[in-house]
């Protein structure tokens, strides 16, 4: 996605070119959009799903390299392929990625990589020779592919424009656009500043203190990393963890009944569900593999209250001053950030304005893989796909069995064929044309 510190103009194509038509676009191949795509097509439904990486799973790989997934392999699935891994193991990042790669090869999903949308706009209202955002030409003649009047979405790519009558946004569970403080630029250029997204490992760091500032999953995970080669000081309100150690006997009846109340009681058709709706999407959650007594053993000095200010270009720790270090790393969270969608659909924070994923305010525009779409577990991957199924059931119900639809579906589509281990950059269209 653009950088929405600069977004861009929305692109314009020529009028003369045409406009692919798909039935749905799945934007993102991460688990959400995945699994629905996974579902579409255990519907028979036309889709395709576009991703910017050139790999699928590369959203994981990015990440630093020693996470492992907080939940174990069971829970780790989406629908229609277990997890090979022991049950109670914890995947690593790239195992999971891995996982995401060959879940598309198996299924045949038609994924397109190296595509990247920049541009969403809604398409009601076209006029004869004036797709939005474009300059009618001096002979204004029909969109080439496309019947005027005809609604749903143009998505402009850097390979072209398509247009489909669904749309599911799949982007990330709490946002890509990484949260540094306004304060952050007035710290001595002398210290090194990372966001967690940029982390990768301890040996990257230069020697000498470490300031880790934000105490949720990954902030602990990270300062109890680095604290093993660094003195590390750690900044940020405690968010809570569960009550046995994550690695106890105990840990997996917790982590049973914590699933269980995440998907079941934490719901946002619940009183209890919404207030941590607010926490879960803007604070964070409980601490699990990394606690308390983890971060003590490592030395690491840890300060539970914000920071919020720097003084003569140090960082200013709540209640001792200014802190004399060498590097920090910003474990400060993400922001939603739909700068590309040109659509009044989102809140004063950001959020799309939705409920279970559908937007009721623009027919046809879906999202999948919010943090709390519909409960607590939304932001886990077998939550991800639960929500998947009810945006792909909500598509289809949308659509019927028209008589267009019958007509096509006898039609033979093609799908993106590959394995794993042709790590393709882009796959071949892998899209079922639509007769004009």
């Amino acid at each position: 996605m653009p950088d929405p510190a600069t977004p861009e103009p929305f692109p314009a194509a020529s009028t003369g070119s045409a406009v692919e038509h798909i039935e749905t676009v799945i934007i993102g191949a991460g688990q959400a959009g995945l699994a629905t795509g996974y579902h579409l097509q255990q519907q028979g439904r036309a889709f395709v799903i576009v991703d910017a990486e050139r790999r699928i799973g590369d959203g994981w790989r990015h990440q630093w390299d020693s996470l492992r997934l907080f939940t174990p392999a069971w829970a780790d699935a989406l629908p229609g392929r277990p997890q090979r891994a022991p049950a109670w193991s914890y995947p690593s990042k790239d195992e999971f990625a891995d996982y995401l790669e060959a879940y598309a090869a198996e299924f045949r999903l038609p994924v397109r990589l190296d595509t990247r949308v920049v541009a969403l706009q809604s398409f009601a209202g076209l006029t004869p020779g004036l797709t939005p955002g474009l300059t009618p030409g001096p002979t204004p003649g029909p969109t080439p592919g496309l019947t005027p009047g005809a609604g749903g979405y143009i998505l402009s790519t850097d390979r072209g424009q398509l247009h489909a009558d669904n749309v599911v946004v799949a982007t990330g569970t709490f946002g890509r656009t990484p949260v540094v403080p306004d304060f952050a630029d007035q710290l001595d250029p002398s210290v090194v500043q990372l966001h967690s997204s940029e982390y990768r490992r301890p040996e990257e760091l230069p020697p000498g203190p470490v300031l880790v500032v934000g105490a949720s999953h990954s902030g602990c995970d990270i300062a109890y990393e680095v604290a093993e080669t660094h003195p590390t000081v750690l900044v940020g309100r405690d968010t809570g963890q569960i009550p046995v150690p994550f690695d106890s006997p105990l840990a997996k009846v917790v982590l049973r009944l914590m699933l269980f109340a995440f998907g079941h009681v934490l719901t946002r058709r619940s009183p209890v569900g919404r207030r941590q709706m607010e926490h879960i999407r803007f604070h964070g959650g409980p601490r699990l593999r990394v606690q308390t007594k983890d971060l003590e053993g490592r030395g690491v000095d840890w300060v539970k209250d914000r920071l919020t200010a720097v003084q003569d270009g140090r960082p200013v720790l709540p209640g001792r001053g200014p802190a004399e270090v060498r590097s920090v790393i910003w474990c400060t969270g993400f922001r939603q950030r739909f700068t590309w969608i040109d659509l009044d659909v989102f809140d004063e924070r950001g959020w799309p304005k939705e409920m279970l994923g559908v937007v009721g305010d623009a027919p046809g525009l879906f999202f999948a893989g919010l943090g709390f779409q519909s409960s607590g577990r939304s932001m886990l991957i077998h939550g991800a796909g639960h929500d998947a199924a009810h945006v792909a059931a909500r598509i289809v119900e949308r659509m019927g069995d028209t008589e267009e639809y019958r007509r096509e579906a006898e039609e033979s589509w093609a799908s993106t064929i590959w394995q794993p281990d042709e790590r393709p950059t882009r796959s071949e269209p892998g899209h079922r044309p639509v007769s004009t």
